[in-house]
């Protein structure tokens, strides 16, 4: 009798660890995936400006020399505002030759490039880069200042962390519609942080300005156990 007692409480034991795993094996099966969406305003802490100019002339050393005076036109310009002389750099140099007519003419493109944490001070230039038109120095297109935020990796984490909330109140609304609670994560990708300009302005070439006010926005990808 006591033998078969224990065999019946087994079986019984058993049974409900059976039904209970398969129980838990179902919730584990059940998830939702959703996204989380996070955005920041942001202001660029570095700007760039590459300029691009040339001369042509008969012989090189008039071309050259064109250029030369440009160059210091340009050096005038920025020193003007406030730059100091190491902020600006040559970039490079080419000399090319056409013929027209049998005659030969030398062409010297001369590049110098800012560099300058001084965001007020670079937006000025920008204003006033006609100035330099007045000069005599004649852009080329490839002139044009650029604004990069440099400080994405202090703001990466808090960012993923309100994504992750963002992504947690879009599955706590879908678990309430359908009747369930949500769980801990199963599985998440973080997608890439994107630096676009806050108001949609273009950026980068010549004759169009980049602004220094960004957005930083992610994406992540997130799957919630439901409960």
């Amino acid at each position: 009798m006591i033998s078969s007692a224990i065999l019946a409480f087994g079986v019984v034991v058993g049974g409900y660890l059976l039904g209970d795993g398969l129980r838990r094996s179902r919730e584990a099966d059940r998830a939702v995936t959703v996204r989380g969406v996070a955005e920041k305003e942001v202001t660029a802490d570095l700007a760039t400006w590459t300029i691009a100019y040339s001369a042509t002339a008969p012989d090189l050393a008039s071309a050259q020399a064109s250029v030369d005076r440009n160059s210091q036109d340009i050096r005038d310009f920025f020193g003007g505002l406030g730059f100091a002389p190491d902020a600006l750099q040559p970039t490079g140099v080419n000399v090319s030759t056409s013929t027209d007519n049998g005659l030969t003419r030398f062409t010297v493109r001369q590049r110098m490039a800012l560099r300058t944490t001084d965001i007020k001070r670079a937006q000025d230039a920008v204003r006033r880069q006609f100035d330099l038109v007045r000069r005599g120095v004649l852009l080329e297109e490839g002139s044009g200042m650029a604004y990069t935020y440099t400080q994405l990796n202090k703001i990466k984490p808090p960012m993923i962390a309100e994504a992750t909330r963002d992504a947690r109140r879009s599955a706590e609304q879908f678990a309430k519609d359908s009747g369930t609670g949500v769980g801990g994560i199963k599985s998440a990708t973080q997608g890439y942080f994107e630096v676009t300009a806050r108001d949609g302005d273009s950026g980068g070439g010549w004759g169009v300005s980049d602004t220094p006010f960004k957005k930083v926005r992610v994406v992540t990808t997130i799957e919630f156990y439901l409960r």
